[in-house]
């Protein structure tokens, strides 16, 4: 602990500075978060505020045409409409108008209404395949620039067609998505904006309608200056520190209705960006919010870089004597730690190599009784005898360059096949993935396949052609069961063995008791099919 002292000592007073530093960064900036939360909240309210209070007009309108069950005048239309104070009161608000419903084919009829009440003539406008028409009859202010729009059909434009029937089926009020305002009127300016729709005397189905007899049924719109609108919201005082951005729907470069001219902080515009969703008549908007050059965070982002540097130069203090007084002793116990090490190492290595000497000759004398018990003479055992020992070998080989950590499967596959057969395996012979294993399963799977090997060279067509034999395996149950498929070809007439030899044993032995496995055995009619699974250790 001592010889560690420094180190512990600088990086408990260093994370103690940088975890304060960084409560303190985070603090600055979560105050800036939560500051800039309430300037967006205060901006939509303005927002909200403005549009509420425009639609309230609307709403009064389609009341006053309620009264009067619909029968309004153009005179009485412009003498409520002259009462607002439109351009103080009613800023972006381009106007109000009401648009005839009829049947296409029922034009004749409108026009001749037009006429009675404006005085002049004006045609319904474009030609249209729709069932309906829904001119607009009455609007104002109907100054010079807006005189053309009268006979103007917007069920034929398909993004006021889509609000007009929203508002055909209930009493709500419906918005429009994003319209070029002027377009169709014979204007040379066009503004961005949209139109909100509320139906009047339409309760009944529509398909009754006729326009010789029913003037009052239609819908009363009002139509906004995006730009205007959104402008006057936000330029109350005091003026707020942010960029805003208005999207009909999803935040896409064609959805966009507003944006303010303050460009937003470079800085920290993209960090504190604020998401609003409202629905305004019924219609989805979203409302992103960011900080301009003239928003000011309610602290200096200094402080905890310099609180994290002076920590940081304390930790170092700290470390630097610490380390100077304990240099002395770090020497004496690096010394002695290293010949506790080397001695503890030795012991280990004794202990591991006693360990796995007893083991390696229970495992012998085993071998060699049951060989010595199947062999018919001297020259039957030292062979049988000498293979088996060599297939432990190779599989001791592997672990010990591996350092008794890990065999690989097919590496072990290959040993023992090239120890029997006395060749290289050609391709095609095993395939599989790369399966590591422990040293019980290494030793125990190294004489299993010394043992089915040499059954083939004896008894199968492997002893001819290698390529006679297949070896595939897989991992099944996320890699904890190891499935191996042995495959001898070739053989004709092939029957299981009246008696089980030592070998036979051995592999059944090793499979079901050494590694906790199943072994089944198929003989075909032209070859053995073996298939092996064992439980692997994670």
């Amino acid at each position: 602990m001592k010889k560690l002292f420094p180190i512990v000592a600088f990086v408990a007073v260093a994370l103690i500075s940088l975890t304060m530093a960084g409560f303190a960064y985070f603090a600055t900036q979560e105050a800036a978060r939560i500051k800039f939360e309430g300037i967006a909240d205060d901006a939509l309210n303005r927002i909200e505020s403005r549009i509420d209070l425009h639609l309230s007009l609307l709403r009064s309108t389609q009341a006053l045409f309620d009264a009067r069950n619909g029968e309004i005048t153009r005179g009485e239309f412009k003498a409520f409409f002259s009462a607002l104070d439109i351009d103080d009161d009613f800023a972006g608000l381009r106007g109000i108008g009401f648009l005839r419903l009829a049947k296409t084919g029922d034009e004749a009829a409108v026009e001749r209404d037009i006429l009675h009440d404006l005085g002049s003539a004006h045609p319904i406008y474009p030609a249209t395949t729709q069932q309906w028409r829904t001119p607009i009859v009455l609007f104002e202010p109907l100054d010079a620039s807006n005189q053309s729009i009268i006979g103007f059909d917007m069920f034929t434009e398909p993004v006021r067609r889509a609000a007009i029937e929203k508002a055909m089926v209930d009493d709500q009020q419906h918005a429009s998505g994003i319209v070029q305002l002027g377009q169709g009127a014979g204007v040379a300016q066009t503004f961005t904006g949209f139109l909100v729709f509320v139906r009047l005397n339409v309760e009944t189905a529509p398909e009754v309608i006729n326009a010789s007899r029913s003037s009052t049924a239609g819908f009363l719109y009002a139509a906004f200056r995006a730009q205007d609108l959104f402008q006057v919201a936000l330029s109350h005082s005091p003026l707020l520190p942010v960029n805003v951005e208005v999207y009909d729907g999803k935040p896409e470069d064609g959805n966009l209705l507003f944006r303010s001219e303050a460009p937003p902080a470079e800085r920290i515009g993209a960090k504190l960006l604020a998401r609003r969703d409202i629905v305004v008549a019924g219609r989805p908007w979203t409302v992103l919010f960011r900080p301009t050059s003239a928003f000011d965070p309610p602290s200096s982002r200094a402080i905890p870089v310099m609180l994290g540097l002076f920590g940081l130069l304390l930790a170092g203090a700290i470390a630097l004597v610490a380390r100077y007084q304990e240099r002395a002793y770090e020497a004496k116990s690096a010394l002695h730690e290293a010949t506790q090490k080397s001695l503890l190492e030795k012991d280990l290595i004794l202990q591991e190599m006693k360990h796995r000497i007893k083991n390696s000759i229970t495992r012998v004398l085993a071998i060699a009784r049951q060989t010595a018990s199947q062999a018919s003479d001297v020259n039957e055992f030292s062979a049988s005898f000498s293979a088996r020992l060599q297939a432990m070998a190779a599989s001791q080989d592997m672990l010990t360059r591996s350092r008794w950590q890990k065999a690989d499967l097919g590496d072990l596959l290959r040993t023992e096949l090239g120890q029997v057969f006395g060749k290289d395996l050609p391709e095609g012979v095993l395939s599989g993935p790369e399966v590591l294993l422990d040293e019980t399963t290494t030793q125990a799977l190294g004489l299993t396949f010394h043992e089915l090997a040499t059954n083939a060279l004896k008894y199968g067509d492997a002893g001819n052609s290698v390529g006679a034999l297949k070896v595939d395996w897989r991992l099944e149950q996320q890699g904890r069961t190891l499935v191996l498929n042995w495959r001898e070809t070739g053989q004709e007439k092939l029957e299981a063995p009246a008696r089980t030899g030592f070998g036979t044993k051995l592999i059944d032995l090793n499979v079901t008791r050494e590694l906790r496995g199943t072994i089944s055995r198929d003989f075909q009619a032209n070859g053995l099919k073996v298939e092996i699974r064992i439980p692997l250790m994670p």
